[in-house]
């Protein structure tokens, strides 16, 4: 089993320690041969920057692979699902079994405590940013 979690783009820019590559990420229909008749399969567009010393050895329209410890990408998948689950039903329960709220003053406050959980991500995503190292290599 591999380490790193791969995908495959085109370096869009390159800065003095940075690279820009687009990737284009598909949903699991995107593969499948009904999707045009079914209209459920996705594909957008990212740009992933990849701080890297060997910037300048990138240019523009170079087919690279992108990287991540695959340790990195199930932390990133814990703190954006699981720790909004966590808060939602933390929040959920509290306000309808110790506070006594209605279930759904409850749910609302629940629905708000997730937004809260969200905008404190935002706040952090320049610290948060740091902890994710990608690499990068020329196909």
């Amino acid at each position: 089993m591999s380490r790193q979690i791969e995908h495959s783009g085109v370096v869009e820019r390159t800065d003095a320690q940075t690279v820009y590559v687009k990737i284009t990420s598909q949903s699991a229909c995107a593969g499948c041969h009904a999707r045009q008749a079914c209209g459920m399969s996705e594909c957008e567009e990212k740009i992933i920057s990849v701080r890297t010393a060997d910037a300048a050895r990138y240019a523009a329209g170079d087919s690279v692979s992108v990287g991540v410890r695959r340790g990195i990408g199930m932390r990133a998948v814990a703190v954006a699902y699981l720790g909004a689950l966590f808060v939602l039903l933390v929040v959920l329960f509290a306000a309808n079994l110790l506070l006594g709220w209605s279930e759904g003053v409850s749910a609302l406050a629940a629905v708000a405590g997730v937004a809260l959980y969200y905008a404190a991500l935002w706040l952090f995503r320049r610290k948060i940013e740091h902890t994710i190292h990608f690499t990068i290599t020329k196909i």
